[in-house]
Protein backbone atom coordinates (compact mmCIF):
# COMPACT_ATOMS: atom_id res chain seq x y z
CA UNK A 1 0.00 0.00 0.00
CA UNK A 2 1.11 3.59 -1.21
CA UNK A 3 2.62 5.76 1.88
CA UNK A 4 0.31 8.64 2.24
CA UNK A 5 1.39 11.72 0.85
CA UNK A 6 0.92 14.50 3.40
CA UNK A 7 0.61 13.87 7.18
CA UNK A 8 2.04 16.67 9.28
CA UNK A 9 1.33 15.25 12.51
CA UNK A 10 4.25 12.62 10.96
CA UNK A 11 6.53 15.63 10.34
CA UNK A 12 6.33 16.54 13.75
CA UNK A 13 6.63 13.36 15.04
CA UNK A 14 9.87 12.67 13.40
CA UNK A 15 11.35 16.24 13.73
CA UNK A 16 10.35 15.70 17.87
CA UNK A 17 11.96 12.46 18.00
CA UNK A 18 15.38 13.75 16.19
CA UNK A 19 15.07 16.50 19.01
CA UNK A 20 14.69 14.33 21.67
CA UNK A 21 18.05 12.03 20.63
CA UNK A 22 20.77 14.69 19.51
CA UNK A 23 24.02 13.40 17.74
CA UNK A 24 27.19 15.32 17.25
CA UNK A 25 29.65 15.77 14.38
CA UNK A 26 30.27 12.03 12.17
CA UNK A 27 28.52 10.36 15.56
CA UNK A 28 24.85 10.35 13.79
CA UNK A 29 24.64 6.49 14.03
CA UNK A 30 21.40 6.69 15.46
CA UNK A 31 20.01 9.60 13.31
CA UNK A 32 21.24 7.78 9.95
CA UNK A 33 19.58 4.92 10.58
CA UNK A 34 16.39 6.76 11.31
CA UNK A 35 16.70 8.26 8.10
CA UNK A 36 17.75 5.34 6.03
CA UNK A 37 15.14 3.08 7.23
CA UNK A 38 12.35 6.06 6.76
CA UNK A 39 13.35 6.64 3.50
CA UNK A 40 13.36 3.09 2.66
CA UNK A 41 9.40 2.36 4.16
CA UNK A 42 8.65 5.54 1.42
CA UNK A 43 9.87 3.59 -1.77
CA UNK A 44 12.81 5.43 -2.69
CA UNK A 45 14.65 3.26 -5.27
CA UNK A 46 17.87 3.37 -4.10
CA UNK A 47 19.17 4.27 -0.09
CA UNK A 48 22.66 4.45 0.50
CA UNK A 49 24.44 4.90 4.10
CA UNK A 50 27.57 5.29 4.66
CA UNK A 51 28.50 8.47 2.29
CA UNK A 52 31.23 10.42 4.18
CA UNK A 53 31.07 8.37 6.83
CA UNK A 54 27.62 8.45 8.04
CA UNK A 55 25.63 10.52 5.17
CA UNK A 56 22.82 8.65 3.86
CA UNK A 57 21.49 9.42 0.07
CA UNK A 58 17.84 8.47 -1.06
CA UNK A 59 16.85 8.36 -4.68
CA UNK A 60 13.73 8.96 -6.03
CA UNK A 61 13.27 8.47 -10.11
CA UNK A 62 11.00 10.09 -11.44
CA UNK A 63 7.94 8.97 -14.21
CA UNK A 64 10.46 9.61 -16.61
CA UNK A 65 14.27 9.68 -17.28
CA UNK A 66 15.90 12.69 -16.88
CA UNK A 67 18.11 15.04 -15.45
CA UNK A 68 19.48 14.44 -11.12
CA UNK A 69 19.31 17.15 -9.25
CA UNK A 70 20.34 17.29 -5.13
CA UNK A 71 18.66 18.22 -2.24
CA UNK A 72 20.46 18.37 0.97
CA UNK A 73 19.37 18.42 4.79
CA UNK A 74 21.92 18.53 7.98
CA UNK A 75 21.89 15.69 10.42
CA UNK A 76 24.41 16.81 13.47
CA UNK A 77 23.61 18.68 16.96
CA UNK A 78 25.60 20.86 18.69
CA UNK A 79 27.42 20.24 22.54
CA UNK A 80 24.96 22.80 24.01
CA UNK A 81 22.92 21.70 26.83
CA UNK A 82 19.68 22.58 26.36
CA UNK A 83 17.28 24.92 27.99
CA UNK A 84 14.12 25.73 25.86
CA UNK A 85 11.35 23.63 28.46
CA UNK A 86 9.79 22.25 25.13
CA UNK A 87 8.43 18.60 26.23
CA UNK A 88 10.74 17.36 23.29
CA UNK A 89 13.70 18.50 24.85
CA UNK A 90 16.71 16.62 24.54
CA UNK A 91 16.85 13.48 26.62
CA UNK A 92 21.42 14.01 25.86
CA UNK A 93 23.05 16.12 28.23
CA UNK A 94 25.25 18.61 26.72
CA UNK A 95 23.79 17.65 23.33
CA UNK A 96 20.83 19.95 21.79
CA UNK A 97 19.39 20.47 18.14
CA UNK A 98 20.17 23.99 18.88
CA UNK A 99 20.38 24.93 14.71
CA UNK A 100 17.77 23.49 13.41
CA UNK A 101 18.64 20.22 11.76
CA UNK A 102 15.82 18.18 13.56
CA UNK A 103 13.47 20.48 11.15
CA UNK A 104 15.40 20.04 8.33
CA UNK A 105 15.75 16.52 8.13
CA UNK A 106 12.17 16.47 8.93
CA UNK A 107 11.29 18.86 6.03
CA UNK A 108 13.15 16.49 3.42
CA UNK A 109 11.70 13.17 4.72
CA UNK A 110 8.33 14.49 4.14
CA UNK A 111 9.38 15.64 0.66
CA UNK A 112 10.71 12.45 0.09
CA UNK A 113 7.64 10.90 1.11
CA UNK A 114 5.34 12.86 -1.13
CA UNK A 115 7.60 12.51 -4.44
CA UNK A 116 7.91 8.64 -3.83
CA UNK A 117 4.42 8.57 -3.83
CA UNK A 118 3.12 10.88 -6.76
CA UNK A 119 6.53 10.66 -9.16
CA UNK A 120 5.10 13.55 -10.62
CA UNK A 121 8.68 14.77 -12.38
CA UNK A 122 10.76 13.13 -14.88
CA UNK A 123 14.40 12.90 -13.59
CA UNK A 124 15.92 11.72 -10.33
CA UNK A 125 15.78 13.99 -6.62
CA UNK A 126 18.60 12.39 -4.82
CA UNK A 127 17.79 13.87 -1.09
CA UNK A 128 21.24 13.84 1.00
CA UNK A 129 21.19 14.12 4.71
CA UNK A 130 24.73 15.18 5.43
CA UNK A 131 26.54 14.49 8.88
CA UNK A 132 29.15 17.17 10.19
CA UNK A 133 27.90 19.96 9.39
CA UNK A 134 28.93 22.09 12.53
CA UNK A 135 32.40 22.10 12.07
CA UNK A 136 33.36 19.22 10.73
CA UNK A 137 32.85 19.34 6.91
CA UNK A 138 30.62 16.49 6.63
CA UNK A 139 29.99 18.51 3.08
CA UNK A 140 33.47 18.11 2.15
CA UNK A 141 33.76 14.44 3.47
CA UNK A 142 30.44 13.24 1.09
CA UNK A 143 32.53 14.93 -2.07
CA UNK A 144 35.23 13.35 -1.34
CA UNK A 145 33.45 9.94 -0.99
CA UNK A 146 31.93 10.95 -4.41
CA UNK A 147 28.44 12.19 -3.98
CA UNK A 148 28.31 14.06 -7.65
CA UNK A 149 30.19 11.35 -9.26
CA UNK A 150 28.84 8.52 -7.94
CA UNK A 151 25.20 9.50 -8.16
CA UNK A 152 25.42 11.84 -11.71
CA UNK A 153 24.04 15.04 -9.62
CA UNK A 154 24.11 18.19 -11.85
CA UNK A 155 22.82 21.09 -9.57
CA UNK A 156 22.73 20.68 -5.54
CA UNK A 157 19.85 23.22 -3.65
CA UNK A 158 19.98 23.73 0.77
CA UNK A 159 17.46 25.09 2.89
CA UNK A 160 18.21 26.59 6.78
CA UNK A 161 15.86 27.92 8.66
CA UNK A 162 16.27 31.75 10.19
CA UNK A 163 14.96 33.07 13.36
CA UNK A 164 13.74 36.95 13.35
CA UNK A 165 12.26 35.85 9.26
CA UNK A 166 8.23 35.35 9.52
CA UNK A 167 7.04 31.78 9.72
CA UNK A 168 6.85 30.63 6.21
CA UNK A 169 8.79 33.13 4.32
CA UNK A 170 12.11 32.97 2.33
CA UNK A 171 14.88 34.76 1.73
CA UNK A 172 17.64 34.35 -0.87
CA UNK A 173 20.32 36.42 -2.90
CA UNK A 174 23.15 35.45 -5.71
CA UNK A 175 26.16 35.24 -4.74
CA UNK A 176 27.71 35.59 -1.30
CA UNK A 177 25.20 34.65 0.75
CA UNK A 178 27.09 32.97 3.84
CA UNK A 179 30.49 34.27 5.35
CA UNK A 180 34.13 31.87 4.74
CA UNK A 181 35.01 31.17 8.74
CA UNK A 182 39.11 30.82 10.03
CA UNK A 183 40.18 29.95 13.06
CA UNK A 184 43.17 30.98 14.76
CA UNK A 185 45.53 30.16 18.19
CA UNK A 186 48.31 32.22 19.13
CA UNK A 187 50.70 31.28 21.87
CA UNK A 188 52.46 34.21 23.73
CA UNK A 189 55.74 33.06 25.17
CA UNK A 190 56.80 35.62 27.96
CA UNK A 191 58.80 35.34 30.98
CA UNK A 192 57.12 34.62 33.75
CA UNK A 193 57.72 35.59 37.82
CA UNK A 194 56.64 37.40 40.87
CA UNK A 195 54.06 40.04 40.15
CA UNK A 196 55.39 42.14 42.27
CA UNK A 197 58.56 42.77 39.79
CA UNK A 198 57.01 42.85 37.00
CA UNK A 199 60.68 44.36 35.61
CA UNK A 200 61.71 41.24 35.79
CA UNK A 201 59.20 39.53 33.31
CA UNK A 202 57.84 39.86 29.80
CA UNK A 203 53.58 39.75 30.82
CA UNK A 204 52.22 37.47 27.98
CA UNK A 205 48.68 39.24 29.59
CA UNK A 206 49.59 42.37 28.77
CA UNK A 207 50.63 41.69 24.89
CA UNK A 208 47.88 38.97 24.83
CA UNK A 209 45.52 42.11 25.80
CA UNK A 210 47.59 44.40 23.67
CA UNK A 211 47.18 41.63 20.44
CA UNK A 212 43.17 41.48 21.23
CA UNK A 213 42.86 45.30 20.91
CA UNK A 214 44.82 45.92 18.24
CA UNK A 215 43.29 42.80 16.27
CA UNK A 216 40.02 45.01 15.66
CA UNK A 217 42.11 48.21 13.60
CA UNK A 218 42.41 45.37 10.41
CA UNK A 219 38.81 45.48 10.13
CA UNK A 220 38.63 49.36 11.20
CA UNK A 221 41.51 50.28 9.23
CA UNK A 222 42.71 47.63 6.91
CA UNK A 223 39.63 45.92 5.14
CA UNK A 224 38.00 48.50 2.82
CA UNK A 225 34.91 49.72 4.41
CA UNK A 226 32.25 48.67 1.92
CA UNK A 227 33.24 45.17 2.58
CA UNK A 228 32.56 42.65 5.21
CA UNK A 229 34.98 41.39 7.78
CA UNK A 230 34.54 40.03 11.17
CA UNK A 231 37.75 39.05 13.58
CA UNK A 232 36.78 37.79 17.18
CA UNK A 233 38.85 36.80 19.89
CA UNK A 234 37.24 34.14 21.81
CA UNK A 235 39.27 32.71 24.16
CA UNK A 236 42.17 34.52 26.18
CA UNK A 237 43.58 31.68 28.70
CA UNK A 238 46.29 32.37 30.73
CA UNK A 239 47.49 32.29 34.30
CA UNK A 240 46.56 30.47 37.32
CA UNK A 241 47.36 32.71 40.60
CA UNK A 242 46.74 36.12 41.90
CA UNK A 243 50.95 36.86 42.38
CA UNK A 244 51.83 34.67 39.62
CA UNK A 245 53.08 36.72 36.15
CA UNK A 246 52.47 34.04 33.63
CA UNK A 247 54.95 32.24 31.68
CA UNK A 248 52.22 31.96 28.69
CA UNK A 249 49.10 33.22 27.59
CA UNK A 250 46.93 31.69 24.91
CA UNK A 251 44.19 33.35 22.17
CA UNK A 252 41.68 31.75 19.79
CA UNK A 253 39.24 32.97 17.42
CA UNK A 254 37.29 33.59 14.15
CA UNK A 255 37.92 35.27 11.15
CA UNK A 256 34.83 35.39 8.61
CA UNK A 257 34.96 37.22 5.38
CA UNK A 258 32.93 37.34 1.77
CA UNK A 259 35.29 38.14 -0.38
CA UNK A 260 38.63 35.86 -1.36
CA UNK A 261 41.19 39.25 -1.14
CA UNK A 262 39.54 39.81 1.92
CA UNK A 263 40.22 36.50 3.52
CA UNK A 264 43.69 36.86 2.41
CA UNK A 265 44.53 40.26 3.87
CA UNK A 266 43.35 39.29 7.18
CA UNK A 267 45.40 36.44 7.64
CA UNK A 268 48.32 38.36 6.55
CA UNK A 269 47.60 41.50 9.00
CA UNK A 270 46.95 38.94 11.90
CA UNK A 271 50.06 37.13 11.35
CA UNK A 272 51.96 40.79 11.67
CA UNK A 273 49.72 42.53 14.12
CA UNK A 274 50.49 39.66 16.36
CA UNK A 275 53.80 39.42 15.82
CA UNK A 276 54.63 43.04 15.56
CA UNK A 277 52.97 43.72 19.52
CA UNK A 278 55.45 40.75 20.35
CA UNK A 279 58.54 41.93 19.36
CA UNK A 280 57.53 45.24 21.13
CA UNK A 281 57.72 43.47 24.09
CA UNK A 282 60.26 40.86 23.64
CA UNK A 283 57.65 38.18 23.83
CA UNK A 284 57.72 35.17 21.16
CA UNK A 285 54.47 34.77 19.65
CA UNK A 286 53.21 31.90 17.25
CA UNK A 287 50.00 31.99 15.07
CA UNK A 288 48.46 29.23 13.96
CA UNK A 289 45.99 29.93 11.11
CA UNK A 290 43.67 27.36 9.80
CA UNK A 291 40.91 28.22 6.60
CA UNK A 292 37.65 26.82 7.15
CA UNK A 293 34.39 26.55 5.43
CA UNK A 294 34.92 28.99 2.28
CA UNK A 295 31.86 31.20 1.19
CA UNK A 296 28.66 29.82 0.55
CA UNK A 297 27.95 31.54 -2.85
CA UNK A 298 24.82 31.27 -4.85
CA UNK A 299 24.67 30.47 -8.24
CA UNK A 300 22.94 33.61 -10.29
CA UNK A 301 20.62 31.37 -12.42
CA UNK A 302 20.19 29.07 -9.85
CA UNK A 303 18.69 32.08 -7.51
CA UNK A 304 16.36 33.09 -9.52
CA UNK A 305 14.95 29.84 -10.16
CA UNK A 306 14.58 29.19 -5.93
CA UNK A 307 13.57 32.58 -5.46
CA UNK A 308 10.43 31.46 -8.22
CA UNK A 309 9.66 28.47 -6.93
CA UNK A 310 9.58 30.21 -3.15
CA UNK A 311 7.26 32.72 -4.23
CA UNK A 312 4.69 29.72 -5.74
CA UNK A 313 4.71 28.80 -2.21
CA UNK A 314 4.67 31.93 0.01
CA UNK A 315 3.44 34.37 -2.36
CA UNK A 316 5.89 37.15 -4.00
CA UNK A 317 5.48 38.77 -0.74
CA UNK A 318 6.58 36.08 1.12
CA UNK A 319 10.34 36.14 -0.34
CA UNK A 320 12.83 38.52 0.04
CA UNK A 321 15.59 38.38 -2.97
CA UNK A 322 17.88 40.59 -1.88
CA UNK A 323 18.79 39.67 2.10
CA UNK A 324 22.32 41.05 3.06
CA UNK A 325 24.49 38.28 3.67
CA UNK A 326 25.07 36.68 7.16
CA UNK A 327 28.27 36.20 8.43
CA UNK A 328 27.77 32.60 9.99
CA UNK A 329 29.21 29.88 7.64
CA UNK A 330 28.04 26.72 6.14
CA UNK A 331 29.68 23.84 4.82
CA UNK A 332 27.16 23.65 1.78
CA UNK A 333 29.67 26.23 0.08
CA UNK A 334 31.83 23.34 -0.79
CA UNK A 335 28.92 21.42 -2.67
CA UNK A 336 28.22 24.63 -4.29
CA UNK A 337 32.03 25.14 -5.38
CA UNK A 338 31.25 21.13 -6.83
CA UNK A 339 27.89 22.14 -8.94
CA UNK A 340 25.53 24.86 -9.69
CA UNK A 341 23.21 25.41 -6.84
CA UNK A 342 20.81 27.83 -4.38
CA UNK A 343 21.18 27.97 -0.41
CA UNK A 344 17.89 29.17 0.79
CA UNK A 345 16.38 30.48 4.23
CA UNK A 346 13.08 29.73 5.46
CA UNK A 347 11.78 31.39 8.37
CA UNK A 348 11.08 30.54 11.73
CA UNK A 349 9.49 33.21 13.76
CA UNK A 350 10.46 35.06 16.59
CA UNK A 351 12.52 31.92 18.36
CA UNK A 352 15.56 32.25 20.05
CA UNK A 353 18.77 32.73 17.68
CA UNK A 354 20.77 29.89 16.25
CA UNK A 355 22.97 28.17 18.49
CA UNK A 356 20.68 29.28 21.74
CA UNK A 357 19.92 27.00 24.54
CA UNK A 358 16.56 28.33 24.51
CA UNK A 359 16.33 27.59 20.76
CA UNK A 360 13.57 25.65 19.15
CA UNK A 361 12.72 24.44 15.53
CA UNK A 362 8.83 25.85 15.18
CA UNK A 363 7.23 23.15 13.99
CA UNK A 364 4.50 25.59 11.69
CA UNK A 365 7.19 25.71 9.20
CA UNK A 366 7.66 21.95 8.47
CA UNK A 367 5.03 21.63 6.01
CA UNK A 368 6.17 25.03 4.33
CA UNK A 369 9.46 23.66 3.69
CA UNK A 370 7.79 20.23 2.12
CA UNK A 371 5.92 21.67 -0.36
CA UNK A 372 9.17 24.15 -1.53
CA UNK A 373 11.03 21.24 -1.76
CA UNK A 374 8.45 19.36 -3.74
CA UNK A 375 7.65 22.71 -6.22
CA UNK A 376 11.48 23.12 -6.25
CA UNK A 377 11.85 19.29 -8.14
CA UNK A 378 9.02 19.70 -9.94
CA UNK A 379 10.23 22.83 -11.30
CA UNK A 380 13.60 21.01 -12.20
CA UNK A 381 12.69 18.46 -13.95
CA UNK A 382 9.07 19.12 -15.35
CA UNK A 383 7.11 16.23 -16.86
Amino acid sequence: MPVPAQNPADLVAWRHDFHRHPELLYDVFRTADRVAGLLQLFGCDAVVPGIGRTGVVGLIHGRNQGRVIGLRADMDALPIHEASGVAHQSLAPGKMHACGHDGHMAMLLGAARQLCATRDFAGTAAVIFQPAEEGGAGGKAMLDDGLMQRFGIEEVFGMHNMPGLPPGQFAIRPGAMLAAADRFDIIIEGRGGHAAKPQDCIDPVLVGAQIVAALQAIVARSVDPLDACVISVTRFEAGSAYNVIPQTAALAGTVRTLMPETRLLAERRLREVAAGIGAAHGAHVRVDYAQGYPVTRNHAAQTAFCAKVAAQVAGSPGIDTSIAPVMGAEDFSYMLEARPGAFIFIGNGLSAGLHHPGYDFNDAVLPVGVDYWVKLVAAALPV
